[in-house]
Parts: C-alpha cells; sequence; structure tokens
C-alpha cells in the first residue's frame, strides 16, 4: 500500500470490513471492497478488540449521516455535493443521484488526488462523468478559487461532506472552510470532530492516547479537538443559524438504538445549515 495517507487508507478499509463483518448493516458501500484491493477473505479477520469494531461502526454511522441528509437536499433541490478532504472517500464514484443531475466535487491534498486516480484506475473503477477531482491544500490555498475552477457554481446551493478531516487542521484553517461553506446558498455541511483528549477517562482515555500516538507517528498528527461549546461558538461565529451536534446519545436516538444511560466524551458528528447563504465573491477562502 503506497497510498500517502495512512489514516485515510485505514478508514477505508474500516469501510470496507463493515461490508463484510457487518455486511453493510449501518451504511452499503458497493465500491467500498475494491477500493482497497477486493480480498474479501482478508477483511473478514476478526477484530483485535473491541473497541476497533466501534470504531469501525463510528466510520459507518458518520457516512450514513452524510447519505441520508444528501437525500434530503437532493430532495429540497440541491444539485452540488462537495466531499471535503475526500480521501478514498466512494460518493463521487457511486453518485446515488446522479440520474437527478448532482455533481460532485472530490477535494483534497494534490498527492492524494494524483495517488486516487492512478489507484481507481488500477482498481478498474470507473470515474462518472459527474465526478470532478479539486486538488486544494486547505491551509493555503482559496477554496473558493479551485471549486470555481472545477466547475462548481458559486452562486447556486450545495451540500458539503468533510468527514475525518477537522481533527487534522488548524483552527484557522477549519474556521476559513466553514466562513467559504457558510456563505454558499442554502449551505449545508456534516462533519464529525473529537474532544479534547484529556475529556476522556479510564480505558477510553488510554485509547484515544494511543490513536494520537498513531497518527502522530504516521505524519498525521492531530491538530485540533473541541470541546462542545467551544465548536458551537465557532461554528456561530462562522455563519450557521442551526446545527444538530450527534453525541454517542444522539447518535444512538438517530438510528433508534437504546440510548446510553451515561455518556461521557467521544466523537461527534454535526450537520449545520448556513444562516443567511449569499453568492460568494471576493478572497475569501
Amino acid at each position: 500500500m503506497d497510498c500517502p495517507s495512512v489514516t485515510a487508507w485505514r478508514v477505508a478499509r474500516h469501510r470496507a470490513r463493515h461490508q463484510v463483518l457487518e455486511k453493510g448493516a449501518v451504511f452499503a458501500d458497493p465500491l467500498a471492497i475494491a477500493m482497497v484491493g477486493g480480498d474479501e477473505a482478508a477483511l473478514a479477520a476478526p477484530d483485535g478488540t473491541p473497541a476497533e469494531r466501534h470504531f469501525r461502526l463510528f466510520l459507518a454511522i458518520r457516512s450514513r449521516i452524510v447519505q441520508d441528509m444528501l437525500a434530503r437536499a437532493v430532495q429540497r433541490g440541491m444539485r452540488q455535493a462537495v466531499v471535503l478532504g475526500a480521501g478514498l472517500d466512494t460518493l463521487g464514484l457511486r453518485n446515488p443521484h446522479a440520474a437527478c443531475g448532482v455533481r460532485v466535487f472530490e477535494v483534497d491534498r494534490p498527492a492524494m488526488q494524483d495517488w486516487k486516480r492512478g489507484h481507481i484506475a488500477r482498481a478498474g473503477l470507473a470515474v462518472p462523468d459527474s465526478l470532478a477531482f479539486v486538488p486544494v491544500d486547505f491551509e493555503r490555498d482559496s477554496l473558493l478559487a479551485c471549486l470555481a475552477h472545477a466547475g462548481f457554481d458559486v452562486g447556486m446551493p450545495a451540500f458539503f461532506s468533510w468527514l475525518g478531516v477537522v481533527p487534522y487542521l488548524t483552527r484557522v484553517g477549519i474556521e476559513n472552510t466553514l466562513r467559504f461553506v457558510a456563505r454558499v446558498p442554502q449551505a449545508e455541511i456534516v462533519f464529525d470532530y473529537g474532544e479534547p483528549v484529556e475529556n476522556y477517562t479510564g480505558a477510553h482515555a488510554l485509547r484515544m492516547a494511543e490513536r494520537a500516538r498513531f497518527v502522530a507517528l504516521a505524519g498525521e498528527p492531530w491538530l485540533s479537538r473541541f470541546n462542545p461549546t467551544d465548536l458551537h461558538a465557532m461554528l456561530r461565529d462562522t455563519g450557521f443559524a442551526t446545527f444538530t451536534d450527534y453525541d454517542r446519545a444522539g447518535i444512538a436516538a438517530y438510528f433508534g438504538w437504546p440510548v446510553p444511560a451515561a455518556t461521557g466524551a467521544g466523537p461527534h458528528v454535526v450537520v449545520a445549515h448556513a444562516r443567511q447563504g449569499c453568492a460568494v465573491a471576493g478572497p475569501e477562502r
């Protein structure tokens, strides 16, 4: 595996293992297995720890929420979807709303996109006309300029998926991206974030510390983690009027699962709607 992002490859394998081990019960992705080589026997290997299964299910959960919210947005007339920090995400390849005229714009680092396009070709997967690849450095490039160059209509409504990216960006990079999204007409974004490692206790704290060490050694350290109140303040400051922050209890309720009696720190999935989108112009990122 020569993928330039260890974490992106790891997420893709978890997504594929969910198709094998849980039969895609939470999130069905018909291209996930092919994306990581198609070896179902290897993907069916038992979990090393219960924590591995919990992590895999969370990855499936966040993708399912994106899928659900995108479907609702398309019903409302949305015809542009942007996958920020796409990694090995397959939404653009399998575009379930292509027949409705939905275009998907995959945004990621140039090195990752170059590698992914070659990987897709090696895997024998087709790139539909409805998919555009948009190379962007979130910390340096103008997201507006890069998207517009790829054919994104900044004056039309858009849906944004931003999974597994926030922890790896600086606060400035996160705020710039949110401000840009909030100025797109009728913008909606789904993203996830993690609480500070010190918020965790007991075995959860040990696992989070281990994950922090793993991503740091992989050259992709966590740069930004948030207390919910701080993240909510950032959303309001950057132009989002309404949002739902799904914590452990919220995720359980979303799927109709038993809601845990007591919850501590954990991963969050946020669905946010812009206060008043407008046609984006000028130097904003």
